[in-house]
């Protein structure tokens, strides 16, 4: 492949990846709308734990939201957490995005207190956070370990917080669960180096 195709894909994949996260974002503002219009009818596809048929609402409770300010605390994080890892292919973006919300919400499933509601993308954020913390140690690809360490300044702060059990309101164990799948999921999908080719001298 020449240097200027190898260009042109890579132009073509960040195309992909920023249409693709605009669309999702725009998506948890249409459904907040839609929301607020039926008199909150969407929020009750929340997680409340351990009874089996809220099991149906493993994968749409990351897509609901409790409020506007809630869908905007979400939407930059998602958006470039999003767009950075989807840039490795939005094949692999989807099956880690769907790993990460189905083990999110299983989770909660299963160790949320009980009474409670939990939706929101924020489990899915704390997995993508993880995931490229770690994929590019896990790879030994410096481009992506640099990633990973610029993603950990800017939100490791918020991520510690959003782990604390004092914080009021927050699913701390959400956040908790998502975050180990994203790890789990950087050493799932990670991408092996190609073997060496031999060459006689």
């Amino acid at each position: 492949m020449s240097d200027s195709e190898l260009e042109w894909s890579r132009g073509d994949r960040a195309k992909a990846a920023a249409k693709l996260m605009v669309g999702w974002v725009a998506l948890l503002w249409l459904l907040e709308v839609v929301d607020v219009l039926s008199g909150h009818a969407l929020d009750g596809l929340g997680i409340t734990p351990r009874e089996p048929s809220e099991l149906l609402d493993v994968v749409p409770a990351a897509f609901i939201h409790f409020g506007f300010a809630h869908v905007a605390a979400n939407s930059v994080p998602l958006l470039v957490m999003g767009f950075l890892a989807a840039l490795g292919g939005i094949r692999r973006f989807a099956a880690l995005c769907l790993v990460v919300i189905v083990a999110d919400g299983l989770g909660v499933w299963l160790v949320a207190p009980a009474h409670t509601n939990t939706a929101g993308a924020s489990g899915l954020i704390f997995g993508l956070f993880g995931f490229l913390l770690v994929s590019g140690f896990v790879e030994r690809r410096p481009l992506g370990v640099l990633v990973g360490l610029l993603i950990g300044a800017i939100w490791g702060g918020s991520i510690l917080l959003g782990l604390s059990p004092l914080q009021s309101g927050v699913s701390w164990q959400a956040h908790l669960i998502g975050l180990a799948a994203g790890v789990a999921a950087a050493f799932w999908f990670r991408r092996r180096a190609a073997e060496p080719r031999a060459v006689q001298g």
